[in-house]
């Protein structure tokens, strides 16, 4: 990795380069990663591989015109054919009347720390040590008769950001992850499952030898699988996938969609969209929190927030472009890359939990439908309309009964979020997390 203050010496010579040719206004961003992946199969190495990358992006403004260009090449030639290219494509780009730079006295005047880097790249032969406790306690499980393998990884990002409001500011991030899936059951009845985890810091992961378990475990449960008749039952999202409910609110709150006139939620705000008691928070200032940021896109400071409070919208996430749209101030939500504008994106986004167990939300299910994975992506994002592919376990009297598969679940985020109801298990352990979550009502299919 380059000195911290390197990334930005580039950015402030860029920018200089691009006033010189005829920018009123320009921000850059500089993304500098490295990552180690291993995976092993059957306690084979399978892949072992180490990657560094470096991208550069720069954005124009003149007037109410813009244009992006992006590089690997960070040379002083480069550097000054990128600016002269952005200034020329800007004069021709159509206006953009919501475009535009944070004005100087709303940037962020700090970096808080959040500990968000663990400083040690581990070395390839502790990764594959890992890989091979997890696969290793996977393979160990009675009924576990084959593996998909395990892989770890590690990366490292360092962020930069500079601007001609005066913006200058960078950061690093690290993550820790690793996986197991495998393969119970024989010929045509074979069952697959799997378990990983994610941390900034290595020392916040669970043991690998807990993760296979976990993996060879699910896979044996759900042999001989069953498909039921249509019907509408109460649905019971396990927390490995209920955090898709908040990121479907994510895409209908998201500020972009709302101005667009594109989100089934853009008449909503300040109406309750959720029961009372049920809210959503965000915190991209959470220490060690797998998005967290010092910062946005913009150079604008981020806080925490409650998107959704006792079952009522409260905000859009927003950044500057889409909050001028909608006559409104930025709520700090702003993302980038290199090859294009900042956008809205939420960043550490949980609901929050509820009272009862997980097995009170089943207690009173005659019939029902606990989902441990879904497939596809069909959700409307205009209409809300829902409908994915789903395994997971039929209910029976309160309890889970049996392994059901090739099912559909179906519905209407509008009719499904004001029937949510969150257990007490919430683990802030993804990014966008959730605890065990029960819809009614909701209409289920073999496929």
């Amino acid at each position: 990795m380059a000195d911290e203050a390197a990334p930005l010496d580039i950015l402030n010579d860029l920018l200089t380069r691009a006033k010189a040719a005829g920018a009123e206004a320009a921000d850059a961003v500089m993304f500098k990663s490295a990552s180690l992946e291993v995976a092993v199969r059957l306690g084979e190495t399978e892949k072992l591989e180490r990657a560094e990358s470096g991208d550069l992006g720069l954005r124009v403004l003149i007037g109410k015109q813009q244009a992006v260009v992006s590089s690997t090449d960070y040379t002083g030639e480069a550097l000054q054919e990128m600016a002269e290219r952005c200034v020329a494509m800007a004069k021709t780009a159509p206006e953009d009347p919501w475009c535009g730079l944070a004005n100087a006295s709303d940037l962020a005047t700090d970096a808080p720390d959040l500990d968000i880097l663990d400083p040690r790249e581990p070395s390839p032969e502790k990764l594959l040590e890992i890989a091979r406790e997890a696969e290793d306690a996977a393979r160990a499980v009675a009924g576990v008769t084959n593996s998909e393998g395990s892989e770890v990884g590690w990366s490292r990002s360092d962020i930069a950001l500079a601007a001609t409001n005066g913006f200058a500011r960078s950061y690093a991030v690290s993550s820790h992850s690793f996986s197991a899936s495998v393969l119970a059951g024989e010929g045509t009845a074979m069952e697959r499952d799997y378990d990983f985890a994610t941390a900034v810091h290595a020392a916040d992961l669970p043991s690998p030898a807990q993760i296979g378990r976990n993996a060879g475990e699910r896979a044996v449960k759900r042999l001989n699988p069953r498909k039921m008749e249509t019907a509408q039952v109460p649905v019971i999202y396990d927390p490995r996938i209920s955090g898709g409910l908040v990121r479907h609110l994510l895409g209908a709150i998201n500020g972009s969609a709302v101005a667009r006139g594109t989100s089934f939620l853009k008449d909503r705000m300040g109406e309750q969209i959720m029961p009372s008691g049920v809210s959503i928070m965000e915190d991209p200032l959470r220490p060690r929190g797998q998005r967290s940021k010092p910062f946005d896109a913009e150079g604008l400071p981020t806080r925490a927030k409650s998107l959704v409070s006792d079952g009522t919208l409260n905000s859009w996430v927003m950044d500057l472009s889409s909050a001028r749209q909608l006559g409104l101030s930025s709520t700090g939500n702003a993302s980038r890359g290199t090859g294009g504008p900042p956008g809205p994106a939420a960043t550490n986004v949980w609901m929050t939990a509820g009272d009862a167990a997980p097995a009170g939300l089943m207690a009173d299910i005659d019939q029902g439908f606990y989902v441990t994975e879904l497939i596809g992506m069909g959700v409307n994002g205009v209409t809300g309309d829902y409908s994915r592919g789903a395994s997971g376990f039929w209910i029976e009297k309160g309890e889970v009964a049996f392994p059901v598969s090739e099912m559909t679940i179906a519905g209407n985020l509008k009719d499904m979020f004001p029937k949510i109801t969150p257990a007490n298990d919430l683990v802030l352990r993804f990014g966008t997390d959730a605890p065990t979550v029960r819809i009614d009502g909701m209409t289920v299919a073999g496929s």
